[in-house]
């Protein structure tokens, strides 16, 4: 800890990513040593800000941001949730969204039935036997669009138990007599492989079971990528699609997933004017400007320090 805190204070600015877990300790608390160590000017960028977070949990992000000279989260409701339930000064607050590689148009491979997809580290919490179980619901498209679940089990869910979820998956679609509508996949895509793949499908399907998720990479990707979205409730899914970029539905609820499928697939000016959203509400999202938004905060805190 000493040695890295040493080669971050070389540094005129630090970054310091914050999501619990990730670090070690309890909740990832030792990250509170190496910033305790550190004299530069520091962001930390909060990736997961809790509406109901343990006692030990709230402590630590309070601690984090008071350590930090800056605190950079990436959606409005994250800030809404900072101001409302930590002691977190609101002037030490930024709000930068989350970058992304703006994405190179693809000429995506035909194919002989519209596709949804869902990608991203699979593990519990994604929601996606709710996707599987919506393509078995009475309003459902016909005929069925395939139903593509790619990316690798999450490394601490694989290593904690294993294949289980994947596993449960295939058991869920089997059930459900849709093993040849149901694609799970677990290869891992570089840049080009991902591109695409996003290219070549119909709707993007987020069915995640948390209420809290005030950050999601893959939901920025999707948009940048001008794709209609379905995703559940979460913070992040209600400030983006609420332009138009896609449709809401209730956590863990098959019939409502199946009828948003159904009106993307069968209506192609409801998913135009979702494409057009979703291409209009990437543009502050990519990396040019992100990164200029940090160079801007980072130039402030050296003169707030230099003065």
């Amino acid at each position: 800890r000493v040695a890295a805190a040493r080669a971050l204070d070389a540094s005129d600015v630090v970054i310091v990513q914050h999501e619990y877990g990730i670090y070690g300790g309890r909740d990832g608390d030792e990250i509170l040593d190496v910033m305790s160590r550190i004299a530069a000017p520091s962001i930390v960028v909060l990736h997961t800000v809790r509406e109901s977070p343990t006692a030990h949990q709230r402590w630590l992000l309070d601690r984090v941001a008071g350590l930090a000279s800056a605190v950079v989260v990436m959606t409005r409701a994250a800030e809404e949730l900072l101001a409302r339930g930590y002691s977190v000064p609101p002037s030490k607050v930024h709000v930068i969204p989350h970058g992304v590689t703006p994405w190179v148009p693809v000429i995506a491979a035909p194919t002989t039935r519209p596709t949804v997809l869902t990608w991203g580290l699979i593990g519990p919490g994604k929601g996606i036997e709710w996707g599987i179980r919506a393509l078995a619901e009475r309003n459902a498209p016909r005929p069925r669009p395939r139903y593509v679940v790619a990316g690798q089990t999450h490394p601490k869910v694989l290593a904690e138990h294993g294949e289980a979820y994947r596993n449960s998956l295939i058991e869920i679609a089997r059930e459900l007599h849709l093993d040849g509508d149901v694609e799970l996949d677990g290869r891992y895509r570089d840049g080009a492989e991902l591109a695409a793949l996003v290219a070549a499908a119909d709707v993007v399907l987020l069915p995640y079971d948390s209420r809290e998720q005030t950050t999601s990479g893959v939901l920025v990707e999707a948009i940048a990528a001008g794709k209609p979205v379905i995703a559940t409730r979460f913070p992040h899914a209600i400030e983006l699609l609420s332009r138009g970029a896609g449709i809401l539905v209730d956590h863990e609820n098959p019939p409502q997933i199946a009828a948003a499928v159904a009106a993307i697939l069968g209506g192609r000016e409801l998913a135009a004017g979702m494409v057009a959203a979703a291409i209009e509400g990437s543009h502050e999202t990519g990396w040019d400007e992100v990164a200029s938004q940090y160079r801007r905060l980072g130039a402030a805190l050296l003169r707030a320090n230099a003065a």
